[in-house]
């Protein structure tokens, strides 16, 4: 009996490692698509999680959904508490998207953790709002993290990153001239990537990007572009060729000149056919992952 239940632990304890080895090659596989200007693959990230589950956005249960469905990548938002604690909200305060009222700024984080988390449908759920370090933990070794609204608190996300060993996990962004990017935080971008973000308004732009890519060479460039902008935008994707690859946002019109999600629901040749044959893009943050992931797979663009 001894013999047998050694066997079994000894089992399940391999059945564990290989799961664990297998998580942190699906990141090392995002990595390497990420590091190469010329791929034709297309990353996923999923907007504040996959909140379209029962889970609410940013939370836990949101992540493990995106992991679970092989996502390559969650976008989070982050906010400090009153007494410097690095939680996930996309709004300044808790009021649209918890049971309680206020400012992040103004709450402690003991008080953030009373609350519940609302659903999609605004329904009050068990879930927490979760620490930047919880949802670190979570995600190491199984998906990538693009972390939104991060940028005022760099000096201070770092540190986590090299405490739970997720520096490999996160690309961080913000559309701080370059110059400004590389003296504020040039110390840390040989080791976590970063991405800027950039308007597709004009020759400005233009002159912009170029200075990332002399300054910075970032791996991608989120392109944001208003109806109107597109001929700019495909000025920035020939910019960027052989450089960086494309980051484009299917949430809603005015990131995208109205190729939405919602909008593919339709057609998603014509929209997220157009964001990637026409417009290049390797990346789209969307907030229909699952659909978006079906039609890359049958086009090929992604495994």
């Amino acid at each position: 009996m001894k013999t047998r239940i050694y066997f079994i632990a000894a089992a399940l304890c391999c059945l564990l490692a290989g799961n664990q080895l297998f998580a942190q090659q699906q990141v090392k596989n995002i990595r390497q698509i990420l590091s190469d200007p010329e791929t034709d693959q297309v990353l996923v990230v999923a907007h504040r999680a996959y909140w379209r589950s029962l889970a609410p956005e940013n939370s836990l249960a949101a992540i493990d959904s995106a992991i679970n469905l092989k996502i390559d990548m969650v976008e989070l938002d982050v906010w400090k508490t009153k007494d410097n604690h690095l939680v996930l909200m996309h709004d300044p305060t808790v009021d649209r998207t918890t049971n309680g009222k206020g400012k992040v700024a103004d709450l402690t984080l003991a008080e953030i953790k009373q609350l519940r988390l609302k659903d999609k449908d605004g329904n009050l759920t068990g879930h927490q709002v979760p620490t930047l370090k919880e949802a670190l933990l979570l995600a190491k070794g199984k998906i990538m993290i693009n972390l939104d609204k991060a940028y005022p608190y760099f000096d201070e996300v770092y540190p986590l990153l090299e405490e739970t060993g997720t520096t490999d996990l996160i690309v961080m962004k913000g559309n701080a001239p370059a110059a400004a990017v590389k003296k504020d935080f040039g110390r840390y971008l040989d080791r976590i990537l970063y991405m800027p973000i950039v308007t597709a308004e004009g020759e400005g732009t233009l002159k912009a990007v170029q200075e990332y890519i002399d300054l910075l060479h970032p791996v991608a460039f989120e392109i944001v572009f208003p109806e109107g902008k597109e001929p700019v935008c495909l000025q920035i994707k020939q910019l960027l060729e052989g450089k960086s690859l494309v980051w484009s946002n299917s949430m809603w019109g005015g990131l995208s000149a109205n190729y939405t999600d919602d909008a593919a629901l339709k057609d998603p040749e014509a929209i997220y056919g157009h964001l990637v044959r026409v417009l290049g893009a390797r990346l789209i943050q969307t907030d229909r992952p699952v659909e978006l992931l079906e039609y890359l797979r049958k086009n090929g663009w992604h495994d």
